[in-house]
């Protein structure tokens, strides 16, 4: 009994650390960060994701809600991505406590690079810093749906973990039914419900492979394919008969690497010449994966 406690403890507490690197890592979450021009520091948040039924906020808080006017100017600086178009300037408009300003709404996978250029007396500031935010239009998932993905990948993680784990640490009769369950909800958030939400957000039931080159959707097939072989090796096993042990560990790890990576990188991406899908790194991934 305390070798199974052990066992799903660490399988949540891994599950969680994936959920939440998931979150903060990839290119369709908030860019976020400081900023100063001499009024103190300041938080800021920049979306890099949003529906195209409406134009695209761009929000800087750059005082508390009610005070007077501190004085900041700021401009949007932005183009369509990826093209060689030039930039162009919007002025932002000051609005109890925030700067505001609304880039124009793109196509489905359309996307936007941006920048927010901050003045203050003398003192002059660019957000993000580094390199522009790049934020992608997509049209909308029903909730219901998105829910029943999510949930689903979620447990399927989560029991992809437990089963490996238990595999690891000498369990045989469970090495079956986990990686039926497993299997099962990788089938269905993954291969049934993601191309559901793919052709809702972007128009495309499925962009990887033979079809593209979409990572989000590559990995899901690869991380179902291997727990499909793991299920059929374990079919025998039982009590004292571990079958298919090292398929399940095998089966684990895959996953945990899918994991690893960021969600949405190398994801669709409309170019503005063809008027076509493609896929394209995102810009962090182009300087660790040159080529």
């Amino acid at each position: 009994m305390k070798r199974i406690v052990t066992i799903w403890l660490l399988t949540f507490v891994l599950t969680v650390a994936f959920l939440v690197w998931q979150k903060v890592s990839g290119p369709t979450y908030e860019k976020t960060g400081q900023f100063d021009v001499g009024t103190g520091a300041m938080d800021y948040e920049l979306l890099r994701t949003h529906s195209i039924t409406g134009d695209l906020p761009v929000t800087i808080v750059v005082a508390e809600a009610g005070s007077p006017d501190p004085g900041i100017q700021g401009t949007v600086i932005w183009r369509r991505y990826p093209t060689d178009e030039p930039w162009q300037r919007l002025p932002m408009r000051y609005e109890d406590g925030l700067l505001k300003a609304e880039l124009p709404r793109q196509p489905m996978a359309g996307k936007l690079e941006y920048e927010v250029e901050l003045v203050h007396g003398q003192v002059k500031e660019l957000i993000p810093g580094r390199e522009a935010a790049v934020a992608r239009f997509k049209g909308d998932v029903p909730g219901l749906v998105l829910v029943f993905h999510v949930t689903c990948m979620v447990l399927g993680m989560l029991f992809s973990t437990g089963a490996g784990l238990d595999a690891l640490t000498g369990g045989s009769a469970s090495l079956k039914p986990l990686s039926r369950v497993t299997f099962a909800f990788l089938l269905l958030g993954g291969l049934i419900l993601g191309p559901v939400v793919q052709k809702y957000a972007f128009d495309a039931y499925w962009t990887g492979w033979p079809l593209g080159e979409d990572w989000t959707d590559n990995k899901l097939a690869v991380g179902a394919l291997v727990w499909a072989l793991a299920m059929w090796r374990t079919s025998r096993a039982e009590p004292g008969r571990p079958a298919g042990k090292w398929w399940v560990v095998a089966a684990m790890v895959t996953i945990l690497i899918i994991y690893s990576i960021p969600h949405s990188i190398h994801g669709s991406t409309f170019d503005y010449e063809t008027g076509e899908h493609i896929q394209a790194y995102a810009s962090w991934s182009r300087a660790l994966l040159p080529g």
